[in-house]
């Protein structure tokens, strides 16, 4: 099947996406109600910027599109369409009909949550309900500050303080989502050094929702800036590996920089002298055992020196105060402990060779650096000895296969370990660094290895309210909303853990909102390969289809003991080389051959203990579900390209007349050039050639570069793009793209894609001629 898609790197096109569209917000006026808030367009519609056919085009929604409707001004409605705002005529849009048998107003359930600051990006109409149909209680100018507490579907309750006639007032009430932010309060301040308290996330926004990194203990930070975010949390804005990073206050202490009288200080042991106040910044030099540094400078822990001209800063507990003495050797309370064990163990191996002084061996001296985070593989029984040498006194050994995940690596390349209380040194040689998702402290009572062909008490509520809270929290679109019986139906009909199938769909698809997910119903990734992640994916009919066809396809496969991708019938972890290469004998379960992420089984556990929260009980004496389906019947669905996308032969391709044809008719040899038309999903390839068309099923695509190049195939990455008459924004759309649609991009003379500025030129359907912006397409098969 290939390498998964990782989903996650789809979060920023669709944020991306949000900023296509701008356009002044209109004046709010008292709308009249309407029966439902979700309508269908019944032809293709312009979105306009205000109520009537004078205002500025948006873009044009597609017929069969679903828009929601926020208010209605006469013939006009003003509806969000992908996130986009503005108005349609209601002659265009019709009631869209559900399946809740109810004669009264859809009910929307209540969440109530911690209180969050939000800015108005337009005027909008407080309410004293949560829809269009309840009253307004006044109007709230763009830019001004509410508070929520509630919300309920894509409304907020919340309250708004204003000033009249010189008394201040306040008001609660119902908004729509739209037309709010979150607000983060910037408050510049004249500099503060944070030193971090423990081991410290830095975000790499305010809201706290994504971390770009770590800071370790004791590394010392400088802000200029505070910010208290949408909820209340204080944060620290500092640089962080050339970007603006955000540390919360709770997590660091503020100190001074002091000025003392010049002191000297002795090095306890071989260390280095930082560019800067934190271990993580880099090293000028190293520091030898014994030397002495002179420094009058203390920011925290970090003291500023000038050592071989260069001026840097010292771990103060890395040295000592230094004394004044006749005689040349360094104080004991100066000498590491690992340096007095190994003067110790040198007193021990010399006394019975009756050496002299002058005879004896002095062991190297070797530089060790702390690492964290990196995991190690041992290759071959390997000894752990008390020093980082070969000649050293063995204290222990670790088996082949074992993880270990050093505290200090060493100049001459040994790793400091610890193993059943014993501590020591283990060669370069016996070890790998890698990345794997096997548990480190060896427990193995979770999801992660459940079987997963036994049964679930999760329910579809569960699934749906953790769904819907991630689309509530994103505001985004899913393809997922109300699933949750799907997949225990399908789960139970085949026998695979509904739980399981729930979180295996949410983490492949993003919850739904994937690009896959959005346009071809692509839940899991299937036949998404790492080099063709959109092209090679499966199409499905409906989201239905694709969770019954995946339950299906994973019983029949990877929990089929007869199936030779079944590495055992749980989530598993796989064990990768830094390269990306699996290492087999530590790689286990589903995980082995289903994803090339390490951590992929790991990941899909969360999800799940998110929905149902683990308890072993359920599983200690389950019982299993061992029936063997056989293989589902790949969909009869296919990606049909654009008319005129040129693609270049890297290797001989044999053609047949018709898909599916055992005895090929021609062979399509190496540089000649042909027209793709069409990929099926089970990847046969309908091409013209010499102005005849004939089928291929000779491209592999998950390594698809060694048998095609394709020169101007791209796919649309935004929920909807802008075709312009020029390579700017100068001039209103000539049309509109949807997200995920192929586009042609046009060829000069030479065959070359004609660019300006990051704009292509594109061809469209009906031959008209237009410029897109680059930031908001991806090159396909190129």
């Amino acid at each position: 099947m290939g390498n998964i898609v990782k989903t996650s790197m789809l979060i920023g096109m669709f944020l991306l996406s949000s900023i296509i569209y701008h356009f002044s917000p209109v004046s709010v006026a008292e709308a009249s109600s309407v029966a439902s808030a979700t309508y269908e367009t019944t032809a293709n519609l312009r979105l306009r910027a205000g109520a009537s056919i004078n205002n500025k085009v948006i873009l044009t929604i597609p017929k069969g599109k679903t828009v929601i409707v926020i208010e209605r001004k006469g013939d006009w409605y003003k509806v969000s369409y992908n996130r986009v705002i503005g108005w349609v005529s209601g002659s265009y849009v019709k009631q869209k009909v559900t399946n809740v048998k109810t004669t009264s107003a859809i009910v929307m359930s209540t969440a109530a949550k911690r209180k969050i600051t939000y800015e108005t990006t337009a005027n909008v109409q407080l309410r004293t309900g949560a829809g269009i149909n309840y009253k307004p209680l006044t109007t709230i100018p763009k830019g001004k500050i509410v508070i929520s507490s509630e919300s309920k579907g894509n409304w907020h309750k919340v309250s708004y303080e204003y000033v009249i006639n010189g008394k201040k007032r306040a008001v609660t009430g119902w908004l729509h989502s739209a037309y709010v932010r979150e607000f983060h309060k910037y408050v510049q301040t004249s500099g503060v050094y944070y030193l971090t308290k423990k081991i410290t996330n830095v975000y790499s926004t305010p809201d706290v929702r994504k971390v770009g990194g770590q800071l370790p203990q004791n590394i010392v930070v400088y802000s200029k800036r505070t910010v208290i975010n949408s909820i209340g949390q204080t944060l620290y804005e500092i640089q962080w590996k050339g970007k603006k990073g955000y540390v919360l206050s709770t997590d660091v202490v503020s100190v001074q920089p002091k000025k003392f009288v010049a002191t000297k200080y002795v090095a306890g042991k071989n260390t280095f002298l930082y560019a800067s106040f934190g271990s993580v910044y880099g090293t000028l030099g190293i520091i030898p055992q014994g030397e002495v540094v002179i420094t009058d400078v203390s920011i925290g822990n970090w003291y500023k020196v000038v050592y071989k001209d260069k001026t840097g800063y010292i771990f103060i507990n890395d040295f000592a105060p230094y004394v004044e003495s006749t005689e040349q050797h360094t104080p004991p309370s100066q000498v590491s402990d690992e340096q007095q064990n190994r003067n110790e163990m040198d007193k021990q191996e010399n006394e019975p060779n009756k050496q002299t002084e002058n005879d004896a061996t002095v062991p190297p001296t070797f530089i060790e650096k702390e690492i964290t985070g990196r995991v190690f593989l041992i290759v071959r029984s390997s000894v752990i000895r008390k020093q980082p040498d070969a000649s050293a006194t063995a204290v222990g050994t670790m088996a082949q296969g074992t993880f270990i995940v050093p505290t200090h690596e060493t100049s001459n390349k040994w790793y400091k370990v610890s193993s059943q209380g014993v501590a020591g040194y283990v060669q370069s040689e016996d070890i790998t660094e890698v990345k794997t998702g096997v548990p480190l402290d060896g427990n193995r009572n979770s999801y992660q290895f459940i079987d997963l062909r036994t049964p679930s008490s999760v329910t579809a509520q569960q699934i749906n309210s953790y769904i819907q809270n991630y689309v509530n929290a994103t505001k985004k679109q899913s393809v997922l909303l109300g699933k949750g019986q799907v997949f225990i139906d399908a789960g139970n009909k085949y026998g695979v853990n509904p739980l399981f199938l729930a979180a295996h769909a949410i983490h492949e698809s993003a919850f739904g909102t994937s690009k896959l997910a959005l346009t071809k119903y692509n839940l899991f990734g299937f036949g998404a390969y790492d080099a063709t992640p959109f092209v090679g994916a499966y199409r499905f009919a409906s989201v239905d289809q694709c969770i019954y066809y995946i339950a299906q396809q994973l019983k029949a496969t990877y929990l089929n003991p007869k199936d030779y991708r079944f590495q055992g019938a749980y989530l598993g972890f796989r064990t990768n080389a830094l390269s990306g290469t699996r290492i087999n004998a530590s790689s286990e379960g589903m995980n082995f051959y289903y994803a090339s992420d390490p951590y992929w089984g790991v990941k899909i556990a969360k999800h799940m203990a998110n929905m149902l929260a683990y308890n072993s009980n359920d599983y200690r004496s389950a019982k299993v579900n061992a029936s063997v389906p056989s293989l589902p019947a790949i969909p009869a669905l296919s990606d049909v390209f654009p008319n005129h996308i040129v693609a270049v032969a890297n290797a001989d391709l044999d053609l047949y007349i018709n898909r599916g044809d055992r005895e090929k008719t021609l062979t399509l040899p190496k540089g000649d050039t042909f027209l793709l038309l069409e990929k099926t999903n089970d990847f046969w390839v309908r091409i013209a050639y010499n102005e005849q068309e004939y089928w291929t099923n000779s491209i592999k695509f998950y390594e698809y570069s060694k048998y095609i190049s394709v020169k101007n195939l791209a796919s649309v990455t935004a929920y909807s793009l802008n075709v312009r008459s020029t390579p700017s924004t100068e001039h209103s759309p000539i049309a509109t793209l949807s997200l995920g649609e192929y586009i042609e991009l046009a060829l000069d003379d030479k065959g070359e894609l004609q660019v300006q500025n990051n704009w292509y030129k594109v061809i469209l359907t009906d031959g008209t001629e237009g410029w897109v912006s680059g930031l908001y397409i991806t090159r396909e098969l190129k």
